[in-house]
């Protein structure tokens, strides 16, 4: 019974009434223990009543990480249905529950679009409540794919609350900036992996309701001075006012927490039970997952018989489900009853429960966890379900597993190469922490050279996630010169490229230099792109390079000597955008995209589609750029990759300053801007070339030449975006009068054109030497220019090239000459959306003395500019024939989430089905 809680209330009845309404919905409540998040969990699931179908599960307390135990729990009711989800998606669930092996890993996002397939699948019938209380112990694993099913939840009719404690860090009335005066739900203000969920902190019961709550206890009502005690100290919470003690005497215990507190009142309540039935209750308070049957055996084993249950249940502690699932009263029963048992009694608690499991990870963690001396065995066992951990993208769980196995081990190298194991799965789980206190301890073990690059290479990497960049580059670098095979060197030395990119030219050329010379055999799998990235990088450089093999020849040699498709793969698709053969990248990343959907390796995919949207907008497919970025950000957001969550937001904002979006385009860049896990910002080069496009269309020509001298001289200067830069910072200066302030930009970007040798670069080339002079030579430059844009399908950059060569006839006052080329300008910034540079073009033309067109009105645009990036995605594969299933796996959404967008995108299009849909989009 709630007392109290209208607000609370309220938020559940909108919660679930919307999922009644076909739409999905995440609320989580946030609060201290006892407060009440338990009850309002009761409460949703009585309220949500016959007509819906209800999933719960509980987080619990654990010493061992079990991966995907909370999640396994959770949606055992629907296994059944997982031969509805693709194929990739089935198969990594599969493979997180152990219900097949585990072919290639589990890929971390793979699993949670999975558990949002499954979700859908289960709400495809009814509306579907999905109920997890303290959430804060749950294993990683299920908590990630848990949040990133919450994440993507549209239109599913999913109603997912969540409960966890409360951090403690003032969540009160932070966060609430965008939410309605009148609702209690804020945006979330908690930090870590539950930021940004929708949530609600329950704060102590009004007097009022504590008072009646108080007066319908069980037992002797309070009165008087203990009466006013109680509900003074209690301060409202209502388990505080259930469970402390009632007495005067025994509430003069008051210097202690509330927590500790209720702990000692639970430890009061079993210490008067039966000895049989504490010993019960400890072994379940050890067991994980509330199995009646396993708690039962492991008991038996101890002396009490199940008849020991009795007692605890008339007293209210525990209850038995009809699921044969034991539940605590309350967690902090559970861990009142571990705490005041001695250790030798938790030993045997889960030597017992061990002994009571059928063969399997459980068995062993709980043998591992009443072991008290080495145990060869037990520490390979514990070894091979490290390794399961590691195959099913449980990276939490490998690490846990490893270091224990390593207690366990007898001889002193084999503790330290699982220490090594367990370092290098707490990088994988961004534990960095822990990865660099498991790397001192295994390296003050060891004096191996392999072991000890090892260890470093887990350092560089915790310290190229903090941004320390330079850092990372050396202990990478030295590493790979140590004396270990060229195959692992290669890795490394791969890893220093990327550290070393962010640290500026020289590092790059030094680690390029080192990969150049790695004596690598042909049939290694990273052979292959160790040749490519130098010849492809060093000339951006300003360093001679060997001749440049066609990407696809080179991807297509890497998996011939066994790379791994698409993951090794990736760094190809940079290599070729850093020398400007931006239509290899187009081809080799679309090609690695759908692979990686095929495959399921969705985590890679926010790196491809940066690639991807780049090459795209570098082709003028601005609107295709627009979409491949807008999901590979969502996917970067979903997975906490802040680099290409950066990489991916700045890229976005570029598209905007085209579109003259000046809101978007500082939001986007502001976003991109803010240091995540990595810092300085992945996307900083972008970012400030976004903002100083939007001053250059504009006519801030000298906000725009600050910008872009910085990004073009700076250390980031090699980078793509600041190569791509330089024309405008050309154009900037030239507008500005001070050319002189692009001399030395021009000359490398003039090297670096020569070195890619396409028309694109050279017709960019071109423009800037008219621009910058001497005029008498201005004329041949640009009509070179615009011959060279004929021959590629670069439709942007033509029309700027046109728009100023436009320009340059205008003030020679060849009128007519100038028409053309600006009308011609005029007509593909519009279709292209580009109303800075059209509006440029616009006054330029009406500056000839014609009579320049009105800016198209907004009915008279392309239908298509009216969806979103996600309804024209959709919607382009529904026009192709796909089901919206099959959409909905391409897209990693739920087919009634394509459903939606589509019903949303037709009244935009003008039609009233999919069967127009081809026609239109063909027009």
């Amino acid at each position: 019974m709630l007392y109290g809680r209208e607000r609370e209330r309220a938020a559940v009845d909108a919660l679930l009434d919307g999922a009644r309404g076909g739409r999905s919905g995440v609320l989580l409540l946030r609060g201290e223990p006892g407060i009440g998040k338990t009850a309002v969990l009761e409460y949703a699931v009585a309220a949500a009543g016959d007509g819906f179908r209800v999933v719960r599960a509980t987080g619990v307390e654990y010493e061992a990480e079990l991966p995907f135990a909370g999640l396994s729990l959770l949606l055992a009711s629907g296994l059944d249905r997982l031969d509805a989800l693709p194929g990739p998606q089935r198969r990594s669930l599969d493979s997180a529950f152990g219900l097949g092996e585990a072919s290639g890993g589990t890929d971390r996002l793979l699993a949670g679009l999975a558990t949002l397939g499954l979700l859908a699948e289960l709400a495809s019938d009814q509306p579907l409540l999905c109920v997890v209380d303290d959430v804060q112990w749950l294993d990683r694993s299920s908590l990630d794919a848990l949040l990133i099913a919450a994440r993507r939840l549209r239109a599913e009719g999913v109603a997912l609350l969540l409960a966890a404690r409360d951090t403690g860090a003032g969540a009160e009335g932070a966060g609430a900036e965008g939410a309605a005066p009148d609702s209690p739900v804020r945006p979330g203000a908690t930090a870590g992996p539950l930021a940004g969920l929708p949530e609600l902190r329950l704060t102590g019961l009004a007097e009022p309701d504590a008072v009646r709550l108080l007066d319908d206890r069980t037992g002797v009502p309070l009165t008087g001075p203990a009466r006013r005690r109680l509900l003074a100290e209690a301060a409202g919470n209502p388990l505080a006012l259930v469970e402390l003690p009632s007495s005067e005497a025994d509430l003069a215990s008051g210097g202690l927490a509330l927590t500790s507190r209720l702990r000692i009142a639970f430890h009061g309540q079993v210490t008067g039970l039966p000895p049989a039935t504490q010993t019960l209750l400890l072994v379940a308070a050890a067991e994980e997952n509330g199995e009646l049957d396993v708690v039962l055996a492991a008991a038996a084993a101890l002396g009490a018989g199940a008849d020991a249950l009795e007692p605890a249940e008339r007293a209210g502690l525990v209850t038995v489900g009809a699921d044969r699932r034991f539940a605590f009263r309350h967690p902090l029963l559970r861990a009142a009853v571990l705490q005041r048992a001695p250790l030798q009694q938790r030993l045997a608690a889960h030597r017992a429960l061990g002994e009571a499991l059928e063969e399997g990870d459980r068995r062993t963690w709980h043998l591992a966890l009443s072991a008290t001396a080495p145990d060869a065995g037990l520490a390979d066992a514990l070894e091979r379900t490290a390794a399961r951990a590691e195959a099913r993208g449980a990276h939490g769980g490998a690490a846990a597993a490893y270091e224990r196995a390593a207690g366990l081990t007898p001889d002193r190298d084999g503790a330290t190469r699982r220490l090594v194991l367990a370092a290098e799965a707490a990088t994988e789980e961004g534990k960095l922490e822990l990865a660099e206190a498991l790397a001192e301890r295994a390296g003050a073990r060891t004096d191996s050279v392999f072991a000890h690059a090892l260890l470093d290479q887990v350092r560089a990497v915790a310290h190229f996630w903090r941004g320390a960049y330079p850092a990372a580059y050396r202990l990478l670098l030295d590493a790979a010169a140590t004396d270990i095979e060229a195959a692992h060197a290669a890795r490394m030395l791969l890893q220093a490229f990327h550290a070393a990119w962010y640290v500026g030219e020289e590092p790059v050329a030094t680690v390029l230099d080192r990969l150049a010379a790695l004596p690598l055999g042909a049939d290694e799998p990273l052979a292959p792109l160790a040749r490519h990235l130098p010849a492809a990088v060093l000339p951006a450089l300003g360093r001679p390079a060997g001749p440049l093999p066609d990407v696809r020849a080179t991807a297509a040699a890497a998996r011939k000597a066994g790379a791994e498709s698409p993951v090794d793969l990736v760094q190809l698709c940079g290599a070729t955008l850093v020398l400007g053969r931006d239509h290899e990248t187009l081809e080799l990343a679309a090609e690695l995209t759908a692979e990686a959907r095929a495959k399921g390796t969705v985590g890679v995919l926010p790196t491809l589609q940066f690639f991807l949207a780049e090459a795209e907008l570098f082709h003028g497919r601005h609107r295709d750029a627009e979409v491949t970025a807008t999901e590979g950000l969502a996917l970067a957001r979903d997975t906490g990759q802040a680099q290409w969550t950066s990489q991916l937001a700045s890229l976005l904002a570029c598209l905007a300053a085209f579109a003259g979006d000046d809101q978007r385009c500082a939001e986007l860049a502001a976003a991109a801007l803010v240091p995540g896990s990595a810092a300085p910002a992945a996307g900083e080069p972008w970012a400030h070339w976004a903002l100083a496009l939007l001053d250059l269309g504009r006519g801030r020509a000298a906000a725009a030449a600050d910008r872009l001298h910085a990004l073009t001289t700076g250390p980031y200067r090699h980078h793509v975006g600041a190569t791509r830069a330089v024309p405008d910072l050309v154009e900037a200066a030239v507008r500005l009068g001070e050319p002189e302030r692009a001399a030395e930009p021009y000359e490398r970007f003039a090297r670096w054109a020569g070195a890619a040798g396409t028309p694109w670069a050279e017709a960019l080339r071109l423009r800037c030497q008219a621009l910058l002079g001497p005029d008498e030579f201005a004329e041949t430059a640009y009509r070179a220019a615009l011959d060279l844009h004929e021959g590629v399908h670069r439709p942007f950059e033509r029309a700027r090239t046109a728009l100023l060569y436009g320009e340059w006839l205008r003030r020679e006052r060849r009128r007519t000459d100038a028409r053309p080329h600006l009308g011609a300008a005029l007509e593909t910034f519009e279709r292209l959306g580009a109303e800075p540079w059209a509006n440029r073009a616009r006054a330029e033309l009406t500056a000839t003395g014609t009579a320049a067109p009105a800016p198209a009105p907004a009915a008279a645009a392309s239908a298509l500019t009216a969806l979103t990036p996600q309804e024209l995605q959709i919607a382009r594969l529904a026009a192709r024939g796909l089901t919206n299933r099959d959409i909905a796996a391409q897209l990693f959404l739920s087919p009634r989430t394509v459903g939606h967008h589509l019903y949303k995108a037709y009244p935009k299009l003008g039609i009233a089905s999919r069967t127009e849909l081809a026609a239109v989009l063909r027009a």
